[in-house]
């Protein structure tokens, strides 16, 4: 049976694409930190419901321990994982470093294997459009700023070009992913995603609605595009941006008020002044950088991945509203 190694199992997209791959048949091998401490109750649920294979080993992508383990017998490697920053880092080493080498470590140990026939790596929309600011639509073709003074997006595209260098090099095929903001449902209570904007919305915890908006891309879409990517012959060497609907935080709040309003929910829709905004941020360095998005609505096309892959995705407005309701069912947001 064909064996996919996934890297950081535990993670919010992760989960999505071990459940895309056993309902579709394969051998999955995950990579968490400790195996005796990972959290991986919902992973085995997903075995109990579609059943398959799925086993865990333990590799952690700030060490090179592990890695030749992880990869042996795997016929392709999903490279999920990435490090997010807890807290604002305050230098490049704690997320841009740590994301660049974890990347090379797990090519490296890819090229040794000598087994895996293609990579299928999550980047994201950030290594296309991150620092740039004019006003067209953005493609493939694009990437963002190496020198974006936000740390975590100058992490993503350093790391996506370090991979396509490294493949270039060494004659490893590799295909990556270029997701906007990942929404949808979540498969354990987990926090510290992008999914992070609807909690907040739907506990009013914002006293109103910053005007920021995002591509919006669901993480069950895009796991079957991760999918696709793999299994296409002709995906090999090529980048896929996924998510090219836009959807404003306002937007996102009145569809919520809408739906939950009735149920007891408080969904903030007035807009949120500048001014407002900038006070919070210097309380909570966390939202500091969605002050350089602030009324910036960036275009990016999903084409390429729909006419080459077939790709298909659903509306952003039923994911938005699949996110809110999963958050309820986990206790991430209080019932009504």
């Amino acid at each position: 049976m064909t064996k996919i190694l996934i890297t950081g199992a535990t993670g919010y997209l992760a989960g999505h694409c071990i459940a895309e791959l056993l309902a579709s048949g394969y051998s999955v091998r995950g990579t968490v930190r400790n195996v005796g401490t990972a959290d991986v109750a919902h992973l085995h649920a997903i075995v109990d419901r579609v059943g398959g294979d799925l086993e865990f080993v333990q590799a952690d992508m700030a060490r090179d321990t592990g890695w030749a383990e992880a990869v042996e017998g795997c016929d392709y490697v999903w490279h999920v994982a990435s490090p997010f920053p807890v807290g604002v880092p305050k230098h490049e080493d704690e997320v841009v470093k740590p994301a660049v080498e974890g990347t090379l470590r797990v090519l490296r140990a890819v090229k040794a294997s000598g087994t895996v026939k293609r990579v299928v790596m999550t980047s994201s929309g950030l290594a296309v459009l991150s620092g740039r600011k004019e006003e067209r639509v953005f493609t493939e073709e694009d990437w963002g700023s190496s020198t974006d003074p936000w740390l975590y997006a100058r992490s993503k595209t350093l790391a996506e070009k370090a991979a396509w260098d490294f493949a270039g090099e060494s004659g490893l095929e590799l295909a990556v992913i270029n997701p906007g903001s990942i929404l949808g449902p979540l498969m354990r209570a987990e926090t510290g995603n992008s999914v992070e904007i609807i909690g907040r919305l739907m506990r009013s915890d914002l006293p109103a609605v910053p005007n920021v908006g995002w591509n919006v891309v669901d993480v069950r879409d895009l796991a079957h595009l991760h999918l696709l990517a793999m299994e296409t012959p002709s995906a090999a060497g090529n980048r896929y941006i996924a998510g090219d609907e836009f959807m404003w935080a306002r937007d996102m709040a009145h569809l919520l008020a809408d739906r939950y309003g009735a149920r007891g929910y408080r969904v903030p829709t007035r807009a949120m002044p500048y001014a407002l905004m900038w006070t919070i941020s210097r309380f909570q360095p966390s939202v500091r950088p969605a002050l350089g998005f602030w009324g910036q609505r960036d275009q990016v096309t999903g084409e390429k991945a729909r006419k080459e892959l077939g790709w298909t995705s659903r509306p952003a407005a039923e994911t938005v509203l699949d996110t809110a309701e999963s958050m309820i069912e986990l206790g991430l947001v209080p019932r009504r």
